[in-house]
């Protein structure tokens, strides 16, 4: 037995498409993103680790979110935001001549932060000849006093 929709069923049925979202090929329209936040992104990966010439080993690593509240893994997450927030997130303005004498010893440890801040991509990194030199270069020690 074979049924028909008719005139009248064909109509309901291109309606009842249309009023759900449905177009000619019975594909649902693609809706607008909405913001599930009215805060900018930030969230960010930030690791220590050796280097061994064409290799990086991490040693440690941690999250950080700093918006709507500071989160994460990292042990003073309020404190690396703060310092974070005070150079703009501009990593580079982090890192100075180192302001204490340290050995001259290669054992280069390298520091990584990479993800989003304020929902700008962030992929910065430094390198430093020791973990001396690392610690008297950085001038905000709570984002990589971990």
């Amino acid at each position: 037995m074979r049924y028909s929709l008719g005139r009248v069923g064909a109509i309901a049925t291109a309606s009842a498409l249309t009023m759900t979202g449905m177009g000619a090929m019975g594909i649902a329209q693609a809706q607008p993103a909405q913001p599930t936040s009215l805060y900018a992104p930030s969230a960010l990966v930030l690791s220590v680790g050796k280097s061994s010439g064409t290799s990086v080993t991490v040693q440690r690593a941690v999250t950080l979110s700093c918006a709507p509240r500071p989160t994460g893994t990292h042990p003073s997450p309020a404190a690396a935001c703060a310092d974070l927030l005070a150079v703009d997130g501009e990593f580079t303005q982090l890192t100075m001549p180192p302001q204490r004498s340290c050995t001259r010893q290669w054992d280069p440890v390298v520091v990584n932060a990479t993800g989003v801040w304020q929902g700008r991509s962030v992929s910065w990194s430094a390198t430093f000849g020791n973990d001396c030199e690392m610690q008297a270069s950085l001038t905000e020690g709570s984002v990589f006093g971990f």
